[in-house]
């Protein structure tokens, strides 16, 4: 079952509580950092949970991942919850967002099957700070000759490190809004098109992966897709993602799974994980629905368009998966987490990335031209032969990002025109009518419908 410990949810122990300025015990907390402790009442191994800071400070605009600083000496699933969301939001994967300035409390809880006790650590927002007179995004039209013609490209280098996140429209996974709407909601500096999305009929659902904030928010595995780490540097690959869960309770550990996220089923079959991304409820009726809240089922319902709980999520089983549904009580723990290789299924480690997007193909691989659509799982003309508007990104050699809109381009051409602008590594985002760019306040090129998810860079974002 993945990589989940199942002899650590075996253990029977006892967490002590642990609050930083505190004495636990014999143990005294270093005035540097934070550790809580967790002890098995058989066998008393302890396990400590150790943050480098005894509190947390952070200004508007920026964003930290507790997760991936904490240090845990065995392998026991935390959850993570604030004292006043209107200060800082955390999600699953304990990545805090500051909303407005102020202070609050963080608490990281021990939640393996037989551990209890919590970590608090004080966090105050501040203000953003002024600009720095670091290097800002900045916009150019280039001309590029590639296939036997001259391509004018709309082009804006990004410097590396500069904030980046998804931005979907209205803030759903699923609704559509304005490029410029888009940018303006999450207070962007720059932004351009995301991935594919379904603007034909039915539900505009993405096609591509998201995650957004450490979280993945959509699960499309086609293409390609670039990912921004927490040091500022960015990576390009075949990512494709599997989501795998367990869950525990008087009938024992049992495992099950999911093959979509935030997707509106079009078939009788799903087994479909559901986030707060998605909105307040699923926006439909779901043959089987297991309402997860601060990881507990809480209610199992049939046949009814399920409200999503702020601080869980949704499991929903139809068809041919509904037999998923029967291994799910009442008072249940359930864990998920998600696997990450590439198309040829090596296990890629995306630990550090904290937003990404998928789309493709891939245009450029090591400074070079390399696109193979159908390999990637293209099959639409438009991609494989087809010319038309063109949205990409690419990675330059300084670690810097370019972002460009360019109209007219086979996909070969896109290619070269995208290795001809230095890039090291590229690929291909959405176009046609989607493709757009939008630069500190006006559109560079208007896209001709509204649109699923953009992808968004500024110093100040609002999360």
């Amino acid at each position: 079952m993945g990589t989940m410990n199942l002899k650590m949810m075996a253990l029977s122990a006892v967490l002590i509580a642990a609050v930083a300025g505190t004495t636990v015990g014999a143990e005294a907390l270093s005035p540097r950092g934070a550790t809580g402790y967790a002890e098995s009442a058989a066998q008393k191994e302890k396990v400590t949970l150790t943050y480098p800071k005894s509190s947390i400070e952070l200004t508007l605009g920026s964003r930290l991942s507790i997760d991936h600083k904490l240090v845990k000496s065995a392998p026991v699933d935390v959850q993570y919850a604030v004292g006043n969301p209107g200060i800082v939001k955390v999600n699953r994967q304990g990545v805090l967002l500051p909303v407005a300035a102020g202070t609050t409390t963080v608490t990281i809880t021990v939640s393996s099957t037989n551990y209890t006790g919590q970590l608090k650590l004080p966090v105050t927002i501040s203000a953003a700070k002024p600009a720095t007179g670091q290097a800002k995004p900045a916009y150019e039209v280039r001309k590029v000759k590639a296939g036997g013609r001259t391509f004018a490209v709309n082009t804006v280098t990004i410097p590396k490190g500069t904030p980046v996140t998804i931005g979907v429209g209205d803030r759903t996974v699923g609704a559509t809004q304005t490029l410029a709407g888009i940018a303006k909601a999450y207070n962007a500096d720059v932004a351009i098109n995301g991935t594919f999305f379904e603007a034909y009929g039915g539900a505009p659902d993405p096609y591509g992966n998201l995650i957004i904030d450490g979280a993945a928010e959509h699960m499309g595995n086609l293409g390609t897709t670039i990912g921004f780490k927490w040091d500022g540097s960015a990576v390009m690959d075949s990512l494709r993602l599997k989501v795998y869960g367990e869950v525990e309770g008087s009938r024992g550990t049992r495992s099950w799974y999911a093959y979509f996220i935030n997707r509106k089923p079009t078939s009788g079959t799903a087994a479909t994980l559901f986030t707060p991304k998605r909105g307040a409820k699923l926006g439909f009726a779901a043959e089987k629905a297991i309402i997860v809240q601060n990881g507990i089922v809480k209610r199992i319902a049939s046949n009814e368009n399920a409200a999503i709980p702020k601080d869980g999520y949704v499991l929903v089983y139809m068809g041919a998966e509904n037999g998923q549904a029967s291994r799910f009580e009442v008072g249940d723990k359930v864990s998920y987490e998600v696997e990450y290789t590439d198309i040829d299924g090596n296990k890629l480690d995306w630990s550090g990335v904290h937003t990404a997007i998928g789309a493709g193909p891939r245009l450029v691989k090591d400074g070079k031209a390399a696109v193979n659509a159908a390999v990637e799982g293209f099959r639409d003309p438009k991609i494989l032969t087809g010319g038309g508007a063109r949205s990409g990104i690419a990675i330059l050699k300084d670690g810097s990002v370019m972002i460009a809109t360019v109209s007219g381009a086979t996909m070969q051409q896109w290619a070269q025109v995208m290795a001809s602008l230095g890039a090291q590594h590229a690929m291909n985002l959405d176009g046609g009518a989607s493709s757009g760019l939008w630069y500190k306040g006006k559109t560079i090129t208007s896209p001709g419908r509204e649109l699923s998810n953009a992808l968004l860079f500024g110093e100040r974002l609002k999360w």
